[in-house]
């Protein structure tokens, strides 16, 4: 699974949301910058869930049944492509494959003519949210409690507060066994 980066403008957002928390106005852009970044991945690691809503790419195998995308909850497929052993990648004509997005935003494709490929890419996007202001308030709360952390305690090891895993909790995704698309 590939996906793009967290955009510059999302990070901003949550900068500014962190800053509110810290009471710092100015310097260390650079610092919240990069602590927002991983608050949001270490978020998303935790919720199971992409937060922001940007490209991914998985690659999976062609044969028969379907198969389940790793991020969620996607918001659309948007093609595959077939990857031969030996070639150049080429397009699945749409008849060539199925896909499905369940009522819990998770993502199946099954490949009902390969031809070449022994491989697909799929391209999708997945996420709650297409920008910090529209996630949940209890997710956006608590990455920027996680960045006030980090910042405030940069060179500790001072465990992140319980609030945080309390505020995403209920929004956490889990998958509990091998999961069958019909």
């Amino acid at each position: 699974m590939t996906g793009s980066a967290i955009s510059a403008g999302v990070i901003a957002e949550v900068v500014v949301a962190a800053r509110a928390l810290l009471r710092v106005e100015t310097g260390e852009d650079l610092v919240l910058s990069r602590l927002a970044s991983t608050a949001l991945l270490l978020g998303e690691a935790f919720l199971g869930a992409a937060v922001i809503v940007r490209p991914f790419e998985d690659v999976v195998t062609s044969a028969a049944g379907w198969r389940r995308l790793l991020v969620a909850p996607v918001t659309v497929i948007s093609g595959l492509t077939g990857l031969p052993g030996e070639g150049a990648p080429f397009m699945l004509a749409v008849g060539a494959y199925a896909v499905d997005i369940d009522a819990d935003g998770v993502g199946w494709v099954r490949v009902l003519a390969p031809a070449s490929a022994g491989r697909v890419a799929v391209a999708y996007s997945a996420g709650l949210a297409l920008s910090f202001e529209a996630v949940p308030a209890p997710i956006a709360q608590g990455v920027a409690m996680l960045v006030a952390h980090l910042f405030d305690h940069r060179e500790s090891d001072v465990a992140p507060p319980a609030a945080v895993a309390a505020l995403w909790r209920p929004y956490r995704r889990m998958r509990l066994g091998p999961v069958v698309h019909s």
